[in-house]
C-alpha cells in the first residue's frame, strides 16, 4: 500500500509541481511589467514568504486535529489554483501583495499537509531512497516546467501561462480528491 500511495503522491504533487514551475522565475518579468523596480519583486515575494510563515504558525495549533491531512494537501491546491488564475487580474502592487498573502496561506496550508502524507508511506529502511526518488521529481519536472513556462509566456503572454498553471492544479486537486481516501 505505500508504494501505491506514494505513487500518487509523486504524480499529482508533481503536476502540482509542474504547475507552480511554469511562472518559475518569470514571477520577476511579471512583476516589472505591473510596476518598475527590484524592489517591487522582492516586496511582493516578501510578502508571500511572511504570510506563509504567519500562516504556518497558526496551523501548527490546529493542524494536527485535522484527521484526513488529504483534505489539507486538497485546500492548499485548491488556493493555489484560485490564486494563480487571479494573476490575471492584477492590476497593481497592492491587489499582487494581496494575492502573495493568499498564496501564502496555500502553500502554508498544502505543504506541511504533503510532507506529513509523504511521510506516513516511506517504506521501512528506504527513507532516503523514497526521498531522493520524490527530489528526482521534483528536479525534474521544476526543469521541465520552467522550461515550458518561459515558452508559454513568450508566445502567448502571462495570461495563457497563469491559465495552464490553474488548470494543472486543478488536475492535481481531483486527481487526489478522487482517489480512495485508504490509498493516501
Amino acid at each position: 500500500m505505500h508504494v501505491k500511495a506514494l505513487r500518487v503522491l509523486y504524480k499529482y504533487n508533481g503536476i502540482f509541481v509542474l504547475a507552480g514551475s511554469l511562472l518559475g522565475p518569470l514571477y520577476a518579468i511579471y512583476v516589472e511589467r505591473l510596476q518598475k523596480g527590484i524592489l517591487t519583486v522582492s516586496a511582493s515575494w516578501a510578502a508571500f514568504l511572511v504570510s506563509t510563515t504567519i500562516f504556518s504558525l497558526v496551523l501548527t495549533r490546529v493542524g494536527d486535529r485535522v484527521k484526513e491531512k488529504e483534505y489539507l494537501l486538497l485546500a492548499g491546491f485548491l488556493i493555489r489554483a484560485v490564486a494563480w488564475f487571479s494573476y490575471i487580474y492584477i492590476r497593481n502592487i497592492s491587489q499582487l501583495i494581496g494575492l502573495q498573502i493568499l498564496l501564502g496561506l496555500g502553500e502554508a496550508v498544502g505543504t506541511p499537509a504533503f510532507e506529513v502524507i509523504f511521510a506516513e508511506h516511506l517504506e521501512k529502511g528506504k527513507h532516503i531512497d523514497d526521498y531522493a526518488d520524490w527530489k528526482v521529481v521534483v528536479n525534474l519536472v521544476t526543469a521541465v516546467g520552467t522550461i515550458l513556462g518561459g515558452l508559454i509566456a513568450s508566445r502567448f503572454g502571462f495570461t495563457p501561462l497563469f491559465l495552464a498553471m490553474s488548470l494543472l492544479a486543478l488536475v492535481a486537486f481531483f486527481g487526489v480528491l478522487f482517489k480512495p481516501r485508504r490509498l493516501l
